[in-house]
């Protein structure tokens, strides 16, 4: 039997003989030279133009994203470029396959929290209450809140009190921010030590108060991460470091194998 055919529709945009149409709007015409790459990106994920206080805000969550050295997305990047110099889209690809729950794709975990703890901003309840709920829970299963602590960035991760200031300095001062420093100072109450909001939790709570739904907030960090990998692959072309990389790796390992390696 034939099942009924699902109509093919998309809102995203289309192309004429004359014309090429990005979310309802021409793109020669009045997206060219009118729109910087974030109020675009923005536009892709939300349907339309960001006001500007929105445009300051999620310009300022993609821009810090884009580098923090060599991690192991670079690393990926640049190991795949040595071996695949042909294909800089196959590096950056490899590099962005490492975007998950330990590195950038954790702005998803931390707005996931955020948005089912508070369903509707507009009646966001006993913030302190949400907060040693969740610590609670999260504490309980041995698990690690998502947005909370960084190895390297103590006792402050300094991406995120400027992010938070942005945010209120655009109006953007509401109750997933809040409750996000709230579940960092339960936390350290709970678990005894200094740990504080890193940035993908910042942003995870700044994409929240700006309505972006969880699901989407990964993507920031995989389009943000995109440009940081070019410009690594760009460095590796000039000044290569992969190919070292992966020699002393080898080495290493061999002599360690071979009993002549020293640990000192």
């Amino acid at each position: 039997m034939s099942s009924k055919r699902k109509p093919i529709r998309t809102a995203m945009g289309y192309s004429t003989p004359d014309r090429i149409v990005v979310r309802g709007f021409d793109l020669p015409g009045e997206l060219l030279g009118h729109i910087n790459l974030g109020d675009m990106a923005f536009l892709e994920m939300m349907g339309r133009i960001p006001t500007s206080q929105e445009s300051v805000l999620f310009n300022a969550l993609a821009v810090t994203l884009v580098e923090h050295g060599l991690t192991p997305s670079a690393l990926a990047a640049r190991l795949t470029y040595a071996g695949a110099p042909e294909s800089i889209q196959g590096a950056v690809a490899a590099g962005l396959g490492g975007l998950g729950t330990v590195f950038v794709g954790t702005t998803e975990g931390s707005a996931k929290l955020l948005q089912e703890a508070i369903p509707d901003p507009k009646n966001p309840g006993d913030l302190d209450a949400l907060a040693q709920k969740i610590v609670a829970d999260w504490h309980a299963r041995k698990a690690i809140l998502p947005g909370i602590g960084h190895p390297l960035h103590k006792p402050i991760d300094p991406r995120t009190p400027r992010l938070f200031a942005i945010a209120r300095e655009q109006g953007f001062d509401g109750p997933y921010i809040a409750l996000m420093e709230r579940v960092a100072a339960e936390a350290a109450r709970v678990y005894g030590k200094v740990l504080p909001i890193n940035a993908t939790g910042a942003i995870g709570a700044c994409c929240s108060e700006l309505g972006i739904a969880w699901t989407a907030c990964r993507g920031i960090g995989v389009l943000a991460r995109a440009v940081g990998l070019v410009g690594h692959i760009m460095e590796e072309m000039h000044s290569p470091i992969a190919r070292e990389i992966w020699t002393r790796a080898e080495d290493e390992a061999r002599d360690h194998a071979l009993g002549t390696h020293s640990d000192s």
